[in-house]
């Protein structure tokens, strides 16, 4: 089986750090790939930057050559996860429901932890168009960027402590989901500061995606998902046609 995860920016030291997150959970035999985009902000924190990713995880994958059994979109709270369904054959998955779809299993309302507070809407935005808020306690911002998770990763955690604990004590979660792709492998330091189960999207979604293409499913394409109508596209950086994309391994 093989996973494309694509990181949202254009970071390929975050990629790295996804990719490895990954693979720590993949089941042997689970190739994860991991893939930058070829174009787009070196950190996504708001509207313009996720719709300019958007575009850009699509291209990345369009133009992968070889076959593959499923996708992960490895940006929290970032729209394109959609566009994707569309264009493949193949599951896609999203970190940001990920994660909160696992916390459901694991304790009565969850909590979301992120970098700064401009995400926290577009996060509770696709919470909402997921379904996923009945049980959604709060989401948090730790108030740092997402290169500064990298660049001083000590005070990266001291602030995750902090939105986490306080999500526990004052909002009443049960369980922290780790906003951000960036956070990945930093589950243990905040479980054991905070006595809660925290779940990383990045490795949920690695178990998602191949629990999905085990049991042979996909994404429906009777209606919402349909595969695009032949157009004329002008000035569109993907230079494959949709229709070619997404082959099973």
């Amino acid at each position: 089986m093989r996973i494309l995860v694509l990181n949202v920016n254009t970071t390929a030291s975050m990629t790295h750090a996804i990719g490895d997150s990954a693979r720590q959970v993949a089941s042997p035999g689970t190739e994860i790939v991991e893939l930058t985009p070829d174009f787009g902000a070196d950190s996504c924190e708001g509207n313009f930057e996720s719709y300019l990713a958007a575009l850009a995880v699509m291209d990345k994958v369009a133009n992968y050559t070889e076959p593959f059994d499923a996708v992960i979109q490895a940006g929290y709270g970032e729209h394109g996860r959609e566009g994707l369904q569309e264009l493949l054959d193949v599951p896609v998955v999203d970190i940001t429901e990920a994660a909160a779809s696992t916390a459901q299993f694991l304790g009565h309302k969850y909590s979301v932890v992120t970098t700064l507070d401009r995400a926290v809407p577009l996060i509770e935005d696709r919470l909402k168009l997921a379904g996923l808020t009945d049980r959604l306690a709060s989401v948090r911002a730790s108030g740092l960027g997402v290169l500064e998770l990298e660049s001083d990763p000590q005070r990266a955690v001291e602030a995750i402590v902090e939105q986490s604990r306080a999500a526990v004590e004052q909002d009443k979660a049960e369980v922290i989901c780790l906003g951000c792709g960036g956070m990945a492998e930093l589950e243990e330091q905040v479980a054991a500061a905070t006595g809660v189960p925290i779940v990383d999207g990045v490795r949920a979604a690695v178990t998602i995606a191949e629990s999905l293409v085990r049991m042979g499913l996909s994404t429906s394409k009777v209606r919402t998902y349909a595969p695009p109508r032949p157009k004329q596209i002008t000035g569109w950086p993907i230079t494959r046609q949709p229709a070619d994309a997404g082959t099973r391994a």
